[in-house]
């Protein structure tokens, strides 16, 4: 059971976080990073803020990295819902889009990447000109939750309701509320509420 003294400390820690963080949110807004009422932002990483856009009542934890990897464009190409959780270090790699939509959990370490390189291509050291990267946008539906250190790849749609377990590589699709786990991710399993076979 906490102690008066306890619960005083941390009554004030999150009084000076709050506090810290309208500075912040201000700065960025200043530059072009669309930030919903009732989002707070902890220190972070950004390249372009106009790439971002926050919706209302989001939870970030610090050290997150919005990397949108291309040239100047209008935008935005970073877009996240309403009441969304993103935990500590995640990092969004993004040349097209990623959407995540409403009330969508991300844990710790999850990173989302919407480009790669084709391996069935010669050496590129030998090739004539430079390759091209492959792009896809990634889209994660609502209420998506998606366990710590995951790797979400290019072209992936993440259904409404499903689950991706702690340390999975995602390279397909996941349908509503199927549950997937794995490197490669494969689907183990269907959350209540769902109709999808396992």
């Amino acid at each position: 059971m906490m102690q008066p003294f306890d619960k005083a400390v941390f009554r004030i820690r999150a009084t000076v976080s709050r506090l810290r963080s309208w500075p912040r949110t201000i700065f960025w807004r200043l530059l072009g990073m669309r930030v919903g009422p009732g989002t707070r932002l902890p220190c972070i990483h950004v390249t372009w803020p106009h790439q971002v856009s926050l919706g209302a009542g989001c939870i970030l934890e610090h050290d997150i990295y919005f990397k949108y990897d291309g040239p100047w464009r209008p935008g935005p190409s970073i877009v996240v819902g309403d009441e969304v959780f993103i935990g500590t270090g995640c990092e969004f790699s993004i040349h097209n889009q990623i959407v995540i939509r409403k009330r969508c959990l991300i844990a710790s370490g999850c990173r989302f990447i919407d480009h790669d390189h084709d391996v069935a291509r010669p050496n590129p050291a030998e090739a004539a000109k430079p390759e091209q990267p492959r792009i896809a946008p990634i889209i994660v539906d609502d209420g998506a939750w998606i366990g710590a250190d995951s790797l979400i790849l290019r072209g992936v749609t993440i259904g409404r309701g499903a689950i991706i377990a702690a340390g999975a590589v995602v390279t397909k699709s996941v349908g509503e509320f199927e549950i997937w786990a794995g490197v490669p991710a494969k689907q183990i399993g269907v959350r209540p509420g769902g109709t999808s076979p396992v």
